[in-house]
């Protein structure tokens, strides 16, 4: 299974590719169809994912185990009787593993987009110095 690693040098999350217990491709592996930006200097991270027609209490935002992982799961509605029905009400789980020390500062939903935002805190730079002692 290969991986591909975003930002090069800059490690924040890699992506594989989700593959059917049997080996083959899953089912509707495109969907949502999402974005992955840097804001600012490099400090931000946005995920953004196409949402439309799923409500906030249809989502859902997790990390378990170095993982984000977003789920949606629509609810039927039974009382309609449709002429033509393009939207299909389905679920969907998309997942990404996350780099040591990123971490999900915060995720919005603003018409039809899920946007989550990833930090990656500043490393401190430690300088050591060894003192230097004279051989007899």
């Amino acid at each position: 299974m290969s991986r591909m690693t975003l930002l090069e040098g800059n490690l924040w999350l890699s992506l594989a590719p989700q593959r059917a217990p049997a080996g083959g491709a899953r089912p509707g592996e495109g969907y949502p169809p999402y974005n992955i930006e840097l804001l600012g200097e490099g400090e931000v991270l946005r995920i953004t994912l196409a949402v439309a027609g799923f409500r906030l209490e249809d989502l859902e935002v997790g990390v378990e185990d170095g993982e984000l992982t977003i789920r949606g799961k629509q609810h039927e509605e039974l009382a309609k009787d449709y002429l033509h029905r393009g939207i299909a009400a389905r679920q969907f789980k998309r997942s990404f593993a996350l780099a040591n020390g990123v971490e999900v500062r915060n995720a919005e939903l603003h018409d039809g987009l899920l946007a989550i935002e990833l930090t990656r805190p500043a490393k401190e730079k430690r300088v050591l110095k060894l003192g230097i002692v004279a051989a007899d």
